[in-house]
């Protein structure tokens, strides 16, 4: 791709309540040679008032007609889970380059079935935290040794969602059909960030609860019932042997979230913190350690950005360089399939009680801190019980 400017249209920027008004928007705006071209909703008033609102070119009551527009090379895709397969599908035969929200699809086979699709496009998860430059410091610090062999580590990653009341909006995450929950996007942003740091994950045995089996819905006062966890606790073990704990806690009051991940090696140990209501997922990190280390990279976006862009920013920004580069280093639809598989697996360890082997096909799975040319994360998981 030769042109000066990258042209991103988003499907869902919305002004009123939106992960994109909070992330892709000020992400895109921060980025030398990338544009906002057109925005998408399936209402033309909130698409116009979207186009003034965010500054962006055009403005599209059809998500399709923006996805088939000559004038877009990068599609993003912000909506419900449930309308991805259609969208994704849609944008990959236009032969556009895709950023997709994650989870990917409702279930393994339809996120399978958007991976397959890919062929040669470039492709973009929003597995975001990964690419936050405190991370990428982090993984670097494990894979140059400096802590020595990772004997364990424990996070702690707590959410303001999924609790026991929560907006109408948000009654599709209290049901499993929807494909969104806390298990599909908390725990599977949560064990992503433990496989950037700390290599691939091959064992897991898992616990859930549904705590709040009945949810008030704040605006109504009507009663919903859940019937998808609220609290994931996962013992896992990764590649290299390390033995790691992650609690997913749900309905946290946002003033006592403290998201931690703390690594202890066999020389000395670091750790990442952040106190911001959206966890690592959007919130900068804070890395620590008792070793000497390079401070983190600046954000690729950042000044007047505001903070939940910064890691969307970086997918952004690595999305870019593959496409002006011909590279393909950005961690897309083949990643979104592994992730699919390897929460499919604590699933069937929660529901089962046994532990699960997670056997990764592909030899490519890497920390985030190699420097390699190659697509950093491509495997994909066979799930074997372990008795």
């Amino acid at each position: 791709m030769t042109q000066e400017e990258i042209r991103v249209g988003i499907v869902g920027a919305d002004t009123k309540a939106s992960w994109a008004k909070v992330s892709h928007v000020p992400a895109i705006k921060g980025l030398p040679g990338v544009r906002l071209a057109a925005v998408a909703t399936r209402n033309e008033q909130s698409a116009r008032e979207a186009a003034q609102a965010f500054g962006a070119d055009r403005w599209f009551s059809d998500p399709f007609a923006m996805i088939r527009d000559d004038r877009i090379d990068v599609v993003t895709i912000a909506v419900r889970v449930p309308a991805h397969r259609e969208l994704v599908l849609t944008a990959l035969e236009a032969g556009k380059a895709v950023y997709c929200e994650a989870p990917l699809g409702r279930s393994v086979a339809e996120t399978q079935e958007m991976a397959r699709a890919v062929r040669s496009h470039h492709t973009a998860i929003g597995l975001q935290g990964r690419h936050n430059p405190a991370v990428r410091r982090a993984a670097e610090l494990v894979s140059s040794g400096k802590i020595g062999r990772p004997l364990s580590a424990r996070v702690a990653s707590p959410t303001f969602g999924f609790g026991p009341e929560i907006p109408v909006a948000q009654d599709i995450f209290n049901k499993s059909s929807s494909g969104a929950n806390l298990l599909t996007i908390t725990a599977g942003h949560t064990l992503d960030l433990v496989e950037a740091i700390l290599g691939p994950i091959v064992e897991v045995d898992a616990r859930t609860e549904i705590r709040w089996a009945t949810v008030r819905l704040t605006e109504t006062g009507a009663e919903s019932l859940r019937d998808t966890a609220d609290y994931v606790g996962v013992l896992g073990t990764t590649r290299s042997g390390t033995p790691f704990t992650a609690d997913v806690d749900a309905g946290v009051s946002p003033e006592n979230i403290r998201f931690s991940f703390e690594v202890r090696g066999s020389i000395g140990w670091l750790s990442l913190t952040s106190n911001h209501p959206y966890g690592f997922q959007a919130g900068d990190l804070k890395l620590t350690s008792n070793v000497l280390f390079v401070e983190p990279d600046a954000a690729a976006v950042s000044g007047g950005t505001v903070e939940t862009a910064i890691n969307v920013g970086e997918v952004y920004a690595q999305l870019v360089r593959d496409l002006r580069e011909g590279t393909y280093r950005t961690p897309g639809f083949k990643h979104a399939l592994h992730n699919a598989r390897l929460i499919e697996a604590v699933r069937n360890s929660a529901k089962r009680g046994v532990r699960q082997k997670v056997h990764h096909r592909d030899a490519r799975v890497e920390r985030l801190g190699s420097t390699s040319e190659r697509e950093p994360i491509s495997a994909l998981a066979v799930l074997v019980p372990r008795n």
